[in-house]
């Protein structure tokens, strides 16, 4: 029964309102279209709003830090240190020419192609050095051959 009696009082206000009431309902009817825009609006919104990624379910791996750090000289002395996390395990431990070119090698080409550089290098420095030791030895042969005669 209130169905019937609300749509009797809106038939009643319309027939019984002059022009000035029928504005007055345009009105009210305009602000209502505002709030019906606003929800639209607010879903927008929420979709320029990046989702939540899931948390991953990968198992997490601890990894270690180890650096190991491989000095060579010109002279082809090598020497290695080694560090683990911020605690230093080893600390300017003479290694080989040799023991460094097959490490090269067993990591990487390019890594062992640097590395043979400057070995090759200091046994070019090395060779040179020898043969000037060896005009010196000849000369001091021959200047202790005149002081025998």
């Amino acid at each position: 029964m209130q169905a019937d009696t609300l749509v009797e009082q809106e038939e009643t206000v319309d027939a019984e309102a002059p022009a000035a009431p029928v504005q007055q309902e345009v009105a009210p009817v305009a602000e209502r279209a505002e709030p019906v825009a606003e929800p639209e609006a607010k879903p927008a919104e929420a979709e320029a709003k990046p989702a939540k990624r899931p948390k991953s379910t990968a198992k997490k791996t601890r990894t270690v830090e180890l650096t190991l750090t491989v000095t060579g000289t010109a002279d082809g002395e090598w020497q290695a240190d080694l560090v683990h996390g911020t605690k230093r395990v080893v600390q300017g431990l003479p290694i080989s020419a040799a023991a460094v070119s097959r490490a090269a090698k067993e990591l990487h080409d390019d890594i062992a192609g640097g590395i043979d550089e400057v070995i090759e290098a200091a046994r070019a420095q090395h060779r040179t050095r020898m043969e000037e030791l060896e005009a010196e030895l000849a000369k001091v042969k021959a200047a202790l051959a005149e002081l025998t005669d």
